[in-house]
């Protein structure tokens, strides 16, 4: 059996990451090949996950009195809980598309960061994730682009903000972050802006089609 694919879209607040993965699995769904979900954080999931929530309820305080080494802790160890369900889902052959996974905690909280400091915290996050905790490797990730004031703005329109959102001078530092990290190896920039507005998420959603048949990642479809 051909083991499956890890795709993972990550971006900043707003940038519309679960419109896009409920498309691709529609597609998916559509075409016949098997797949699952899994977004991160789990907030209703289990303890790590309750625990987050309330950090970015403000509870714990603001973005400037929390330890981002370990908010990061918290984050890691709800994915370590469900690396046994994705590598189980993987060795199935199915692909799995994960909203936010390790590079969500690189870009967020690395944003609470100097810069300075910001490549030494993204290695140890790097040791943490893959080499303590052992969870799989994704196979590629969808930077979706986008204004920081255009998904604020999207967030507005639909809820109310959290630490991370509320700030925007945060979410342009999780943007550069973001935008660094796509320079990496099986990583695919999709800008969601055209003309000054956010591009319709279908127009979005072919380009991600394109980009994964282009990379053969949807060799499943029957």
């Amino acid at each position: 059996m051909r083991k499956g694919k890890l795709i993972v879209f990550e971006g900043i607040d707003g940038s519309g990451k679960t419109i896009q993965v409920n498309l691709l699995a529609d597609y998916l769904k559509a075409k016949n090949i098997p797949f699952e979900i899994i977004s991160f954080p789990r907030y209703e999931n289990n303890l790590y996950g309750k625990l987050i929530r309330r950090y970015l309820e403000g509870e714990f305080g603001s973005l400037q009195e929390v330890n981002p080494y370990l908010v990061a802790l918290a984050y890691a160890d709800d994915r370590v809980l469900a690396k046994d369900l994705i590598r189980g889902w993987l060795n199935d052959g199915k692909v799995v598309i994960a909203n936010r996974y390790v590079s969500s905690s690189k870009a967020h909280l690395g944003a609470n960061l100097a810069e300075e400091k910001r490549q030494e915290f993204i290695n140890w996050i790097e040791q943490l994730e893959y080499q303590t905790n052992k969870i799989p490797r994704e196979n590629l990730t969808i930077f979706l682009k986008l204004e920081p004031k255009i998904g604020q703005q999207n967030i507005l329109d639909e809820n109310e903000l959290d630490i991370h959102e509320g700030d925007l001078g945060y979410q342009t530092k999780t943007d550069k972050i973001y935008q660094e990290l796509a320079a990496s190896p099986n990583w695919y920039t999709v800008n969601c802006m055209g003309s000054g507005k956010m591009r319709m998420p279908e127009d979005i959603h072919q380009e991600i089609v394109k980009l994964l048949h282009s990379n053969m990642l949807l060799l499943l479809e029957k």
